[in-house]
């Protein structure tokens, strides 16, 4: 099963070299261990362009779809047998990147 974790995180600015270096031995474990599919970061919500094209023309808005202190951050995107063992490497990621983490199943 597939499970996105988000990455979650309250100031703008990237990760320092420390949590790079932890990101990035965590990625490689994901991999190593096979359970690697995608992963990446995002820009701040500054750099958010919001469309809506439900009503016939399309509403092209800056900035992020919600105005709130917290915000999406970077993501991965992990393939685990069941729940349990998706949250036991979103923990992982979580100190890694030393940020909070959200964790949701692919439908």
């Amino acid at each position: 099963m597939r499970y996105l974790v988000s990455v979650i995180f309250d100031r703008p600015g990237l990760a320092t070299p420390d949590e790079m270096a932890a990101i990035a031995g965590f990625n490689e474990r994901l991999q190593e261990e096979g359970h690697w599919v995608f992963a990446g970061g995002l820009g701040g919500p500054d750099t958010a362009t919001v469309i809506d094209n439900r009503g016939g023309g399309a509403l092209v808005t800056d900035g992020p779809f919600v105005e709130t202190k917290e915000f999406l951050a970077g993501f991965w995107i992990i393939e685990a047998a069941d729940l349990d063992v998706a949250l036991k490497l979103a923990a992982e990621g979580s100190r890694a990147c030393n940020r909070k983490v959200e964790v949701r199943p692919f439908l």
